[in-house]
């Protein structure tokens, strides 16, 4: 595969404004009851990680792609998403 066409290739070159507050919230008593944590492997920016405790999931919603990938792979209705604020986010470009 060409390094080039690579994931993290591609989100590198993407441009966020980040808002000082998220727009993703997990319900973490819903998050106890998943088994396969299924955000943890359906994000393709990587949101979504296990604390150092492997205890609770950490959301860095700075790092987000507005895909919404998460909240149709919870199988608990655990993830709370809305679009970042206004002129916040992920800027894509369109050629």
């Amino acid at each position: 595969m060409n390094n080039n066409s690579s994931i993290e290739n591609k989100l590198s070159t993407l441009k966020y404004y980040t808002s000082d507050k998220t727009h993703l919230v997990l319900d973490s008593e819903k998050c106890k009851k998943c088994k396969n944590k299924e955000c943890l492997f359906i994000c393709p920016a990587k949101v979504y990680s296990m604390d150092e405790n492997n205890e609770n999931i950490k959301v860095e919603y700075e790092n987000c792609l507005e895909c919404g990938a998460c909240r149709f792979a919870c199988p608990y209705n655990a993830v709370s998403w809305e679009y970042p604020e206004a002129s916040k986010g992920v800027l894509y470009k369109f050629s």
